[in-house]
């Protein structure tokens, strides 16, 4: 069975492996393993802490086969994007250009460098093992840090977003890069990519144009790319739309890639969640049965979720497996959340 988990040192050459491997680059990920070993090490502290406001606090997830105890993904949470330099992205904008002369009234789209998402929690680092080819696993990597965030709201900003995989071609060339990244920085896009460290470096201020720049003076190509999440990104978008995650008026400094944002409030996690209380599952399989995602915040900075079959409107009838993943027994309460909107009409609250 495959469950999510918070990562501990123990994990450092399953996290080192997939760090040289991932691609796109997981910039939670670190290449160097000393850099690597400590930030799993904020991870294990900033889950162990009591926080009372987010600050610079760091969650790293595993995805583990419980069969094997192999590590087959990761994801992470920046409780607060930009703590220590600011977050940087390109915000669209309408600017009006007008002359009473020339009766010219023209309103121009532009993008203008921001980092007003600076301090927002950020869901990021997503990536899942390439031999993994599982839609539910996919979910099950992404969607278990909402569960953890709707489970533990002083963590985290009461609005979270997540910046997807811009278009890039087979060679990994973004449009966008090649049109307005290289023209300031000179270099190749995946090179700034490993430097960026997620977008919050000062050399990012100080390279990148501080003026707009005017979207009909792009090439093309680069146009058409403006917030389209890449091919191999398209999975990750619909997964955050089943949470309820929205397109923004932001996108990538280097890839064009959209900013998906939600409220903590709105999101499925939130509006669907059932607390339910963990009994034996039944040798028989309920015909009405749904997936949802199961979570359980145990002591300790403890975390624990799966995806299960449940059926509607009673407790959560568990397997022996499932309630080892969780690390639960009978009786213990835990979260409950549809995978998909269609298994549940109406939000119902609290149910036991």
């Amino acid at each position: 069975m495959l469950f999510v988990r918070p990562s501990r040192l123990a994990d450092l050459d399953a996290l080192e492996q997939m760090a040289r491997t991932a691609q796109p680059v997981l910039h939670s990920l670190p290449h160097d393993r000393r850099a690597l070993e400590a930030r799993i090490a904020l991870s294990e502290d900033s889950f162990r802490a009591e926080v009372d406001f987010p600050g610079e606090e760091f969650y790293l997830f595993v995805l583990e086969d419980s069969a094997s105890g192999k590590l087959m993904g990761t994801a992470s949470i920046v409780a607060a994007a930009g703590y220590s330099d600011p977050f940087y992205a390109f915000r669209n904008d309408a600017l009006i250009h007008a002359s009473r002369e020339l009766h010219v009234n023209r309103k121009i789209h532009a993008l203008t460098m921001s980092h007003e998402l600076t301090g927002k929690s950020r869901l990021a680092g997503y990536y899942i093992d390439p031999s993994l080819r599982n839609d539910a696993a996919a979910h099950l990597m992404s969607r278990a840090r909402m569960m953890y965030i709707a489970a533990n709201r002083k963590r985290f900003t009461p609005e979270v977003f997540s910046l997807l995989l811009g278009v890039t071609d087979e060679n990994g060339v973004s449009p966008f890069w090649e049109a307005v990244g290289r023209k300031f920085f000179g270099r190749n896009f995946a090179d700034i990519e490993i430097e960026s460290g997620g977008r919050s470096r000062t050399f990012i201020a100080e390279v990148m144009p501080t003026y707009p720049v005017y979207v009909p003076l792009l090439p093309e190509a680069a146009q058409r790319v403006l917030g389209e999440p890449d091919s191999k990104a398209w999975l990750a978008y619909e997964i955050h739309q089943e949470e309820g995650f929205e397109t923004d008026r932001f996108i990538d400094i280097f890839d064009a890639g959209p900013v998906l944002t939600a409220q903590v409030d709105r999101s499925a996690c939130v509006t669907r969640n059932e607390t339910r209380v963990v009994h034996e599952a039944n040798e028989t399989h309920a015909a009405n049965a749904s997936i949802y995602l199961i979570a359980h915040n145990g002591d300790h900075g403890e975390f624990r979720c799966v995806l299960g079959e449940l059926t509607a409107g009673k407790g959560a009838a568990l397997a022996l497996e499932a309630r080892a993943a969780l690390g639960v027994q009978e009786g213990d309460a835990v979260r409950c959340v549809p995978l998909h909107q269609q298994d549940q009409e109406e939000p119902s609250g609290e149910a036991q």
